[in-house]
């Protein structure tokens, strides 16, 4: 798991703004990846959910709700399809439901603004 793209984005969790697009994922992670190469870009969103996967094996809020397309609030669909793998259901419907996102979103960051997990996880 990539521990350094996981710090990013518990700091997102914890800081002011709450979302991060991939394009400042990229470029604050000084990942050096190109989202106009499809392979790099794939290649990003397998580490989201190598993250997001590992999060919530461990009961812990998916991470990857916080990463969003630049210049939109929603998600790519690669993240409702982790959301179907893990069990949330099927990810066209959780696409349509903002309530959806929301809800995974505000649990995130209220997981990680307790100083107690912040601690303990980090």
């Amino acid at each position: 798991m990539n521990s350094r793209i996981r710090k990013k984005l518990i700091q997102v969790a914890r800081g002011r703004a709450h979302l991060m697009s991939f394009q400042n994922l990229i470029l604050e992670a000084e990942l050096g990846l190109n989202l106009e190469n499809n392979y790099e870009k794939a290649q990003l969103n397998d580490v989201i959910d190598e993250i997001s996967e590992a999060e919530h094996a461990a009961g812990r809020p998916l991470l990857s709700s916080l990463v969003r397309i630049k210049g939109r609030q929603n998600q790519g669909d690669s993240f409702f399809k982790l959301c179907e793998r893990l069990g949330y259901g099927d990810w066209k419907s959780l696409k349509r439901d903002q309530e959806f996102l929301e809800k995974q979103r505000e649990t995130c960051r209220e997981f990680w603004q307790d100083s107690k997990n912040f601690s303990s996880f980090l």
